[in-house]
């Protein structure tokens, strides 16, 4: 079975008490939902300027840090089908990010991407390798495993040389570098889709290294005339937008996914992210039962 799951990034401004918390999370399960992915920085203490920074990129966190995830999940009748951590924090804390994991009783953990980084310079990106493949390797060793999340900026060119001949992708030299035993993905066809790649193509390419798929649509909502013909894109529903899902779902399929994760953390219909995943769920729970 594949998992139908949320991003909490979507739930902040309706887990503002962790009773509002509970609410929104069954009535998550009661459009067809089975289960959530969690963000590390968003179930324990973290800094006001995290928060700030966070809000300001139009995800405001809440203030989940302070609740009890692992039981809050439970009364829910949720999973939790992975936790999102920063590379730094698995680094500086491997032993903590084991422990809030195997709380939560999920054996994912995913890096959503790098913060102040050059995804073009040749040893800038052979030293994420190195790293992913190590913490890869040391969180297996607790049954846990290792993902990688892309947004955009994996699309960046690699400046050419020996290693990466003709300028290749960032993606392409994760792919080609990281340890298919160690590392794992988290495709979002969405950002790949904004930027003008082939997301169904880059399914392909990542096969059975694809556990979990990101799911988003790419629209318009519009209100109004608009004063050029030339309209801006942005989140939308799953079925509401432009995206070709159905080829992109039967890809995942093929892939072996264990999970497809809702990920809409703005343009909501009505500004209701509670309404908004409701209508999604329609498309998901058409495509995936």
């Amino acid at each position: 079975m594949i998992v139908k799951a949320v991003q909490q990034i979507m739930l902040g401004k309706v887990t503002r008490t962790e009773e509002e918390t509970l609410k929104t999370l069954q009535k998550i399960k009661l459009y067809g939902y089975d289960g959530i992915e969690l963000n590390g920085f968003m179930i324990r203490k973290t800094s006001l300027f995290v928060r700030l920074l966070t809000k300001a990129a139009g995800m405001p966190c809440g203030k989940g840090g302070a609740y009890d995830w692992p039981e809050l999940v439970k009364a829910a009748d949720l999973s939790v089908v992975s936790l999102h951590e920063d590379l730094g924090t698995i680094k500086k804390d491997t032993d903590g990010v084991i422990g809030r994991a195997k709380a939560l009783s999920t054996r994912n953990v995913v890096i959503t991407g790098m913060y102040n980084f050059d995804y073009t310079d040749l040893e800038t990106l052979s030293g994420l390798c190195q790293d992913l493949n190590r913490y890869g390797e040391e969180l297996s060793r607790s049954g846990i495993r290792l993902l990688y999340h892309n947004h955009n900026a994996e699309l960046s060119r690699v400046q050419s040389s020996a290693k990466a001949p003709g300028g290749g992708t960032t993606y392409d030299f994760l792919l080609a570098h990281t340890d298919p035993s160690y590392v794992s993905f988290e495709f979002d066809s969405y950002w790949f889709t904004e930027a003008g790649a082939n997301a169904a193509r880059w399914m392909e390419k990542l096969g059975s290294r694809m556990k979990l798929w990101h799911i988003n649509d790419l629209g318009r909502r519009q209100s109004g005339k608009a004063i050029t013909p030339i309209l801006t894109s942005d989140s939308m529903e799953l079925g509401y937008g432009n995206m070709d899902l159905d080829t992109l779902s039967e890809a995942a399929k093929k892939n072996g996914i264990e999970a497809v994760i809702l990920e809409s953390h703005r343009n909501h219909i009505d500004h209701d992210p509670v309404k908004s995943l409701g209508l999604s769920a329609a498309y998901l729970n058409r495509m995936f039962g």
